[in-house]
């Protein structure tokens, strides 16, 4: 048999591979976007702010970040808007066969996001909606609004229910209750929510490219870039998105564990 310490060291050794496995890549695309030099390969030159000052002058670079971050922002609160009037609506009320409308809002998780944009693409040409940037916001709707839904109904109780009983007694009619009562008692599931489809909206490229046209989002333009070659730019860039996509990420993390200590 293997001893203790023997096991213990081997389960770091494989924790160590898997973490340099993951974050190894991620490591080699930040350490290349300080390269000095027009290629992103050894030997390392620098390091040196050459590229991200390339960034910040490219003004269809900082178009694209600011259509990501309303992307990310408006679908990200539709989907947590939409995903809680479902999960109170569902919990508060009875509802025949309950488990086939919640297994209808959570299953479009395991469509393909291809699936998902080619659908959208035929539906806006039948219905004459334009590509655009709102149109690619709806798509990121329809994309996280299950796992709003699935997030947001998963915090709701019976308790939640009785407070609401509670505020009507006490003459709250519906809109005050679900704004006064219902809001603040989800504070948290919802913040996580946003985040957490803000994150996914934000790294979404295939909706993307399908629905845009001349207003297209960071994850398009890098695409674009990608195929005219890897430059220490297109590095650059992904660290930015990278930054960005990990602070989204730390502050679901928080929210979650704020709720968890309150």
């Amino acid at each position: 048999m293997i001893g203790n310490r023997t096991r213990t060291t081997l389960e770091a050794c494989y924790l160590l591979l898997m973490l340099g496995f993951i974050y190894l890549p991620v490591v080699i695309l930040v350490l290349f976007s300080f390269q000095a030099g027009n290629l992103p390969v050894p030997p390392f030159d620098g390091p040196s702010l050459r590229w991200y000052r390339e960034v910040f002058e490219n003004d269809r670079l900082l178009d694209a970040l600011a259509n990501s971050l309303v992307v990310a922002g408006a679908s990200g609160l539709a989907a947590t808007v939409l995903g809680f009037l479902a999960a109170y609506s569902l919990s508060r009320h009875r509802v025949r066969f309950i488990g086939a409308v919640r297994f209808m809002l959570i299953a479009p998780v395991t469509v393909s996001y291809l699936i998902i944009g080619m659908g959208l693409l035929i539906t806006f040409n039948v219905v004459g909606v334009n590509k655009s940037l709102w149109a690619i916001c709806l798509g990121h709707t329809i994309m996280n609004l299950p796992l709003s839904f699935a997030i947001i109904f998963s915090q709701m109780s019976d308790s939640h229910k009785d407070i609401d009983a509670a505020a009507h007694d006490l003459g709250a009619n519906d809109l005050q209750t679900i704004l006064f009562v219902a809001v603040p008692m989800m504070k948290a599931p919802l913040f996580a929510s946003f985040f957490l489809a803000a994150t996914l909206s934000w790294d979404e490229f295939i909706i993307a490219f399908l629905l845009s046209r001349f207003d297209t989002t960071l994850p398009v333009i890098i695409f674009e870039m990608l195929r005219a070659g890897l430059t220490p730019e297109v590095n650059a860039v992904g660290t930015l998105v990278f930054l960005i996509s990990m602070g989204l990420v730390m502050a679901v993390a928080a929210v979650l564990v704020f709720r968890k200590e309150k």
